[in-house]
């Protein structure tokens, strides 16, 4: 298990972006996948296409239309693109005015779970949005209009 904290990471009228630090890190998980793949001659351009996308939500909204299911049944882990593309980036889409952006990476897989690092990826964001949904239902967190409250100087056990 790690530690790790909702760091926000963007607002707009439409959206309140976040993503997750693990304990020690300096990153969050959205920067270092945008690190990972930013020099990548051969996935700049997936890369750049998943960047627009998170522009689009900027200015719309986390809309269900934008993103592919990806976690298990009632969870809230969506991917991005929705597009064919090999390249993943996996999210917690918490309502249309809040998404938690994680990790990714390419899938050369037929599912997620065949890859372990996009299985770890997408494991972590399931174990927060469990963690989250109970700190929710105790009224620890409360999510409103684009804001997580509550959870800002929250650790998690991932």
């Amino acid at each position: 298990m790690s530690e790790a904290r909702i760091t926000s990471i963007g607002q707009t009228n439409a959206v309140g972006l976040f993503s997750i630090t693990f304990e020690g890190d300096n990153l969050t998980e959205f920067r270092k996948f945008i690190e990972k793949f930013k020099d990548d001659a051969v996935r700049s351009k997936e890369l750049n296409a998943i960047l627009n996308e998170i522009g689009r939500i900027e200015q719309n909204g986390a809309l269900e239309r934008y993103f592919r299911y990806e976690g298990k049944m009632g969870d809230h882990v969506m991917a991005l693109p929705a597009l064919r593309s090999g390249l993943r980036l996996y999210c917690l889409r918490m309502s249309e005015s809040v998404l938690i952006v994680g990790n990714g990476g390419v899938k050369n897989t037929r599912t997620y779970e065949q890859d372990p690092e996009l299985n770890g990826y997408v494991i972590n964001l399931q174990k927060l949005d469990a963690l989250l949904r109970e700190d929710i239902r105790k009224g620890i967190v409360v999510i409103e209009a684009t804001e997580i409250y509550g959870a800002d100087d929250k650790t998690f056990d991932i």
